[in-house]
């Protein structure tokens, strides 16, 4: 399924324990520091809690509101109540619920499955296979060792976060060259 958006959308494909979480956290100053304004979707396999038990908010979604939004001058959070199912939502739905108009890439963390560009990080030391080899959406991989296969992908220092963070603009975000640059 390919992923409607009015701006690029990029995802982060590994497995568990290889550190996407601690890569996006180093590359969103980086990119915000170029200009962009990035929205990030993460991928929960678990069910979650963003408030707190014994907190207003908390108390009211657990009394039964659907849709529960909590804001300040600082920031607003709207939570979302559905039925448990056998099926996440799409990507689709939650990238069409972030606000295209404030934003100039979102980066996504998970949805592996999922059919949208994506950087592969690689870590050789886990023992796990490279996603690569049975995902064609991948268009580069960050690593921390040396690739001996010839997979015609991009291969990026999976510790270079400036190299990275400048692959990132250059091959997703080059409408916004220009202004960035100036």
């Amino acid at each position: 399924m390919q992923i409607i958006s009015d701006i690029p959308v990029l995802g982060f494909a590994a497995y568990s324990g290889t550190g996407k979480t601690t890569l996006l956290v180093n590359l969103i100053p980086l990119l915000k520091q170029h200009g962009l304004e990035v929205g990030v979707i993460k991928h929960a396999h678990h069910s979650f809690e963003i408030d707190q038990a014994g907190k207003d908010s908390y108390k009211i979604r657990k009394a039964g509101a659907s849709q529960m939004l909590i804001g300040s001058k600082e920031r607003w959070a709207l939570m979302v109540e559905q039925k448990e199912t056998d099926q996440t939502m799409r990507l689709q739905e939650y990238v069409s619920h972030l606000d295209h108009t404030k934003l100039d890439l979102i980066l996504v963390e998970g949805f592996k499955p999922e059919s949208i560009p994506k950087i592969e990080l690689y870590r050789q030391s886990l023992g796990n296979p490279l996603i690569c080899k049975s995902d064609e959406s991948i268009v580069a991989i960050a690593t921390d060792a040396e690739i001996t296969e010839e997979l015609n992908l991009t291969v990026l220092d999976l510790n270079n976060h400036d190299a990275i963070a400048q692959f990132i603009i250059e091959t997703f975000c080059s409408k916004h060259n220009t202004a960035i640059n100036n």
